[in-house]
């Protein structure tokens, strides 16, 4: 039989809930701040001819050393999670990318594959869809949240 009064279990369990949730956003916007902060960087420097792939493995790196530092100073075990965000950003932007129509100068006659790798990696040539801002509205903060959450792993030493 359960008591008819609550105990305070249960505002302890909704309590600790609440601070994961707080703790996963948290990280979460840290490592799209340390995304945004290189963009801006990009903005400012506004340097010439560097290449996507570039732009990439920046979008992964230097959240990875976020992440890697932050949760090396201060120890959050859900900090490594962040990366499922960015499958889940990387999902949903990919759905809007697949129920777009095709058209010209939009990937006329594309199939679902050709879609995806022409607007998140401009691979032949971008597709011309989401005024052929693929990478910087889906690959690239993805890209940043999965190394965020690498890093964030990487940081997390071991309990002995």
């Amino acid at each position: 039989m359960t008591p008819l009064f609550s105990t305070g279990e249960e505002e302890t369990t909704s309590s600790s809930l609440m601070k994961q949730a707080f703790a996963f956003i948290g990280h979460t916007l840290l490592g799209l701040l340390a995304w945004v902060v290189l963009m801006a960087l990009g903005y400012v420097l506004n340097p010439k001819g560097v290449p996507q792939l570039a732009i990439l493995l920046l979008s992964i790196l230097v959240p990875l050393a976020v992440g890697y530092g932050f949760n090396r100073l201060q120890q959050n075990a859900l900090a490594p999670s962040v990366w499922l965000m960015g499958l889940i950003w990387i999902v949903i932007i990919a759905l809007w990318i697949l129920d777009m129509p095709t058209g010209p100068y939009a990937c006329l006659e594309c199939g679902a594959m050709e879609k995806i790798t022409r607007t998140f990696l401009s691979i032949p040539q971008p597709s011309g869809l989401i005024d052929n801002d693929g990478p910087f509205l889906g690959t690239w903060p993805a890209a940043a949240l999965i190394g965020y959450g690498i890093g964030a792993r990487l940081g997390l030493r071991k309990k002995s």
